[in-house]
């Protein structure tokens, strides 16, 4: 059976290629894709700056939905012409992709195929930093960097929907106003205004219990200052750096928890994990179409260049999805 996929080559442009398909493993299922999210880590992976963690496929792709077609001898709950989305542990920009059934959710009713798509990667990361690494409850306070990204506007949605204050950043005076329209109380424009100095303010100087964090470097330090006592940072990316210096003090005193996560690096019981978490305490919200990611734009299997340049360009807000029919 031959595969459509999206080659990579360093410097040189995307482009489709065909192999035979391999065999599949007793674990996973074998889905025919309708649509697959791009990813900042398929930009970072197609850099040489985030290498596919050996065993996995080198093919792009962190997220897909379609429909399985054929089942490993072990798997339990899924079924041949059921409809998933995926988290995949790579290969997902083609039209066949192997996912372990572990990392599969339905295809909510509710959702097209570019939604579908787009759900598994944010959630995935959103639900184990936001809500497992940060412990957010109801009634706390949380800033969420880059609110208009595919993770910041996943995070302000179940943010709001569980209860929390929501603050964000985002890069220009309508990318804020449509974080506001999402459930954040306040987004800041990060060129015009210093998040730490407004929300300081807006808390009574209390500080914000929860910060999610795609910056790193300097940022790091602007987030202990922010932060209230007995807060989490958490760090999921480092766009201005992956160091800091950082008051040991400050942290003590204010007695802080300073972590991050990444999730393609994660065994696959532990991403089960996190399935089985997000079936049990987001599963309602996703089913009744009050989350659902917003989608910037959608690009064919044949356009899949222009949607890497277009997330570099940084113009998006939300997801960017290719479908692979049409």
């Amino acid at each position: 059976m031959k595969q459509r996929f999206i080659q990579h080559l360093a410097d040189q442009p995307l482009c489709i290629a065909e192999r035979n398909l391999r065999d599949i493993l007793d674990d996973e299922v074998l889905v025919e894709v309708a649509a697959f999210g791009i990813n900042r880590p398929d930009l970072l992976q197609r850099a040489g700056l985030y290498p596919a963690p050996p065993g996995d496929s080198p093919v792009l792709g962190l997220e897909i939905a379609g429909t399985i077609i054929r089942c490993g001898k072990n798997v339990q709950g899924w079924y041949e012409g059921d409809r998933v989305c995926a988290l995949t542990n790579g290969g997902g920009y083609s039209d066949f992709c192997f996912a372990p059934a572990a990392q599969c959710l339905p295809w909510p009713q509710h959702y097209n195929a570019a939604e579908a798509a787009c759900l598994p990667e944010t959630l995935f990361t959103v639900w184990h930093n936001l809500f497992q690494r940060g412990r957010l409850q109801s009634g706390e306070t949380v800033l969420i960097q880059a609110g208009s990204s595919g993770i910041g506007s996943t995070a302000i949605q179940m943010a709001s929907l569980a209860g929390a204050r929501v603050f964000t950043t985002a890069g220009s005076v309508e990318k804020c106003r449509r974080c506001i329209a999402l459930g954040a109380e306040i987004a800041i424009n990060y060129h015009e205004e210093d998040f730490v100095e407004a929300l300081l303010l807006a808390t009574q100087q209390q500080g914000v219990d929860v910060v999610l964090d795609i910056l790193g470097g300097d940022a790091v330090n602007k987030h202990i200052k922010l932060a209230a006592t007995d807060g989490r940072i958490v760090n999921i990316a480092v766009l201005n750096g992956s160091r800091a210096e950082i008051s040991i003090a400050t942290l003590m005193m204010k007695r802080l928890t300073l972590t991050g996560s990444t999730l393609r690096s994660q065994r696959i019981d532990q991403k089960a994990a996190i399935a089985a978490d997000i079936r049990q305490h987001a599963w309602q919200w996703v089913e009744s179409a009050e989350f659902r990611p917003v989608i910037d734009s959608v690009f064919h299997f044949d356009e899949v260049e222009q949607a890497h340049k277009h997330m570099q360009s940084r113009t998006h807000f939300g997801k960017i999805a290719v479908v692979t029919e049409g």
